[in-house]
């Protein structure tokens, strides 16, 4: 594909952007994206970004009549005439976005109604209304989904947007949406197990890690199930050699550090009997204190954990500057949405941390 990658968070800036523009909202976007890369996500968000409507259609679950409408005979016209779908937007929904979602799988019956759509901004005697958008999305055929060919004339019709998996973005997403600290923690020390799509091709495997994987696997360290049973979904979700090194990682990363003892424990020697010393249970730590801090008390002592993070006895060199740094911005992130920007900024470790920045000329 000659679109250079974007990133999920710079498709979704990009989109509002276009939606913020009359003259380009009507044309077309599309986004070419493996499974689990978040264009729906994006394209609904969006949405509730200007607070408009959203019709979304899963293109490979309806019929090509499903868009066209169906045709009935007008007596007074002495013709047949079609009555377009209830689902498509109508003069009195003035503004919106049409997202037609898994276009490339679609049957090609089906798409050449979708087409019209994204041509001609009509189908049959239907008219989309002036303020709508449509956005489009689906897989390559590189993806390993199914998918069809376009055509050059329909791709022309378009702005095009190769979507990829940023570790980065992902990881700020995850954070944002409670994802349990574990799955943050093994990928931010593995970015390339937040998608094995072309692993999993090359080696003919059914199923194999995606980012909407991991959601997953969030959801089922952050239930009830017993340990055995977590195997066995975590395994069913992302594949056996991708769960077998994760539970050996996530071991590393339970045994590695006690969050809890850390938050009770007294500073100097000993919070530094207990900081990590090794590399994922460094991640794990950072990651469990920033779910434990959600009050001014809990949020000043994750700060002044961090700021002893030197003070580690590691067994193996550890990027602790680069992991400070880290934590005190997503803890400070996390401070101003909570409304306790008050306690991070008056915390004498965050000032400290601060000052070392700016002398360094990083502040």
């Amino acid at each position: 594909m000659n679109i250079p990658p974007i990133s999920i968070a710079a498709a979704k800036q990009a989109l509002i952007e276009q939606y913020a523009d009359p003259r380009l909202r009507h044309r077309a976007s599309m986004l070419w994206g493996t499974r689990g890369v978040g264009k729906s996500s994006i394209v609904r968000q969006v949405a509730e970004h200007f607070a408009v409507p959203l019709i979304d259609l899963r293109l490979t679950t309806i019929e090509p009549v499903d868009i066209r409408g169906a045709i009935y005979a007008d007596e007074s016209q002495a013709k047949t005439v079609w009555f377009p779908p209830e689902f498509l937007p109508t003069a009195d929904q003035p503004e919106g976005i049409l997202f037609l979602d898994e276009l490339t799988a679609a049957d090609q019956r089906l798409q050449i109604s979708a087409y019209s759509l994204i041509l001609d901004r009509r189908v049959g005697h239907y008219q989309l209304p002036d303020g709508w958008q449509v956005i489009a999305a689906g897989n390559a055929s590189f993806h390993g989904a199914v998918s069809h060919d376009m055509g050059t004339a329909l791709a022309d019709r378009m702005f095009h947007f190769n979507v990829q998996t940023v570790i980065d973005a992902f990881l700020s997403y995850a954070v944002a949406s409670g994802y349990a600290p574990e799955v943050m923690a093994y990928l931010k020390v593995r970015p390339d197990k937040l998608d094995d799509t072309q692993t999993q091709l090359a080696n003919d495997h059914l199923i194999g890690a995606s980012p909407r994987g991991w959601e997953d696997i969030s959801n089922v360290l952050r239930s009830g199930l017993s340990e055995q049973a977590q195997r066995v979904f975590v395994q069913g979700r992302i594949g056996a050699a991708n769960a077998a090194e994760f539970f050996g990682v996530l071991k590393e990363i339970q045994a590695g550090v006690d969050v809890v003892a850390l938050l009770e424990a007294e500073p100097g020697e000993a919070t530094a009997e207990l900081l990590p010393t090794n590399l994922d249970a460094l991640y794990g730590m950072i990651y469990a204190l920033l779910a434990a801090a959600t009050d001014e008390p809990t949020m000043a002592r994750a700060l002044a954990i961090i700021e002893q993070l030197p003070d580690a006895r590691a067994r193996e060199p550890l990027p602790v500057r680069e992991a400070q740094t880290l934590a005190m911005e997503l803890l400070l992130e996390k401070a101003l949405e909570r409304g306790l920007e008050g306690v991070a900024l008056d915390s004498a470790a965050y000032r400290r941390y601060s000052a070392q920045r700016a002398e360094s000329g990083l502040g």
